[in-house]
């Protein structure tokens, strides 16, 4: 294995593993695409597609992280942040699918994988860990640019981490597991960190100018909490 990258080539997990996660794949972006419907409007369109296009340029930027490891920026965080979880597993699979069609980057085989992890586990836990940390920190562009660093990093962490729960369960290469596992989380660690500043960046910057297009503020800020019956207000009776 000549680097390590979040794209997985043929051959890399057997067949089987491939088949179960391409089923996972398909599923959840019917799902996606069920859902998402809802979220979609004249405002929301037009920013899918430029965070679409961003995923893309950022994903083509494979670097060195150590001698002998590359891999690249995957943007799930940053797509869930201004689209939303569906539309935004949406737009990293629609970037997936391209590079692996045209680019030949990540094998035809594993794309069902390749979903799974960057598009389906690690856009999940980038929303869940954003919706976590917005009910705590300020709802400003200064509050959902420290929660898009955090949740960059870790969705980062987890989606290379669901590799190596793929290449246990049907890893076709002499390499161990103790070696994928340590190095793709510390490749991945600074992966995310580079990816977390910038989407960091970007967010606060659209979250200055147009708070209105970042799904995650308008998302939040909306959300009302449940109302108890210790809550409730009780009428004065005559």
């Amino acid at each position: 294995m000549n680097g390590v990258a979040m794209h997985i080539a043929n051959g890399i997990v057997n067949a089987q593993v491939s088949a179960v996660a391409a089923a996972v794949a398909a599923a959840a972006l019917a799902i996606c695409v069920w859902r998402g419907r809802a979220d979609l409007d004249d405002r929301l369109a037009p920013m899918a597609g430029l965070v679409a296009a961003f995923i893309f340029a950022v994903q083509m930027l494979n670097f060195q992280v150590l001698p002998g490891v590359s891999g690249h920026l995957l943007g799930g965080t940053l797509a869930v942040v201004l689209v939303g979880p569906w539309v935004g597993a949406l737009c990293v699979s629609t970037v997936l699918i391209i590079q692996c069609l045209l680019f030949a980057d990540g094998g035809l085989t594993a794309l069902g994988l390749n979903i799974t992890n960057m598009a389906v586990i690690g856009t999940a836990a980038g929303y869940l860990l954003v919706a976590g940390l917005l009910r705590l920190l300020p709802k400003t562009p200064r509050g959902v640019a420290v929660t898009t660093f955090i949740a960059s990093i870790v969705s980062v962490v987890v989606a290379s981490q669901a590799f190596v729960l793929e290449y246990a369960l049907g890893g076709t290469t002499q390499l161990s597991l103790a070696t994928i596992a340590g190095s793709m989380a510390g490749a991945h660690i600074l992966i995310g960190i580079g990816e977390g500043l910038i989407a960091a960046v970007t967010v606060a910057t659209v979250a200055r100018v147009r708070p209105d297009l970042v799904y995650a503020l308008r998302r939040f800020r909306n959300a009302r909490p449940a109302v108890t019956p210790a809550t409730k207000t009780v009428g004065v009776q005559a």
